[in-house]
């Protein structure tokens, strides 16, 4: 396909593909061929005369101007076919999801201290990760919409049975999202063991290509990265997205009083079309709950 393109001196990345994601398939290059073709054997047109061609030529849209130089300094860096795939995915996501982002500071010190006896009860570790993914899958099962896409197509919600958890994750090829199938049917164990192993394999960046399909639901731990918070952009064709900032000492008023806790700041973006701001916030308010509260969601695990 690619030496095709070459072969009739053009670029067949600058298409935009009728595959997955926009990806430029075979057909999309033939289409072009076809066009080219048909606009090189057009009847031309007979020339106007000397003052209609003036007309025409000051009518005429102007002609593209050509790129400046590049300045003393100035580098391109052409993305890689994974780079221009995540360009056409992140735009996609952008173009066709109303999306809308509600957020809220949370006090995780009781979190911090369960895991604390969670470890010390098991003698394993439990990371953070894990634990909200727990919650987020449990306050999934009492907000389905959450769990879901939109087929514009046919203007119809599709709700999920099962939840497909993508784990955003930096890797060497960039940022993916691993995905871990049937969260739901995993206990807190489980959903640690196969977080783990996705976290093992984004070190490489060799994902089975299961490991990066199928997902209905993200949630992105930016706290590793130094950050508070983020407007994240929805992994397309998912409903929404949890972010966990990250763990910071702040003073905080419990019971009436001003002490020092440990402090994250949740945020959820999410389809407007799926559904509004009240239903987001509620799912939102739950994994609050769970995160100040772990024991309080013992009853759903």
């Amino acid at each position: 396909m690619r030496r095709i393109a070459r072969e009739h001196g053009f670029d067949a990345s600058h298409l935009d593909g009728s595959g997955p994601d926009h990806l430029v398939m075979r057909r999309d290059v033939e289409a072009f061929l076809r066009e080219l073709e048909g606009a090189g054997t057009a009847t031309a047109p007979a020339e106007p005369a000397t003052d209609e061609r003036a007309a025409a030529a000051s009518a005429a849209p102007a002609a593209p101007a050509a790129p400046a130089a590049p300045a003393a300094g100035d580098r391109r860096v052409p993305l890689d076919r994974m780079g221009r795939a995540a360009a056409a995915h992140f735009s996609r996501s952008r173009r066709e999801i109303p999306e809308a982002t509600v957020w809220m500071d949370v006090d995780a010190t009781e979190l911090l201290a369960a895991r604390r006896q969670l470890q010390e009860a098991t003698g394993e570790r439990f990371g953070v990760t894990a634990l909200v993914a727990r919650f987020v899958v449990a306050g999934l099962a009492r907000h389905p919409l959450l769990n879901s896409s939109f087929d514009a197509e046919r203007e119809e919600i599709v709700v999920h049975g099962a939840v497909n958890l993508g784990i955003a994750a930096q890797t060497p090829r960039g940022l993916l999202v691993p995905v871990v199938h049937a969260a739901e049917r995993m206990s807190l164990r489980e959903l640690r063991d196969a977080i783990g192993a996705r976290s093992e394999e984004a070190a490489s960046g060799a994902f089975p290509p299961s490991a990066l399909t199928g997902g209905t639901f993200t949630l992105n731990n930016y706290g590793t990265l130094g950050v508070d918070g983020s407007a994240a952009i929805i992994n397309h064709p998912e409903a929404a997205m949890l972010g966990i900032g990250r763990l910071v000492e702040r003073p905080w008023v419990v019971d009436g009083a001003l002490a020092v806790r440990t402090v994250t700041e949740l945020t959820i973006s999410f389809d407007h079309r799926v559904c509004d701001g009240a239903e987001a916030a509620a799912f939102l308010t739950f994994v609050a709950r769970c995160i100040e509260r772990p024991v309080s969601v013992l009853a759903d695990l």
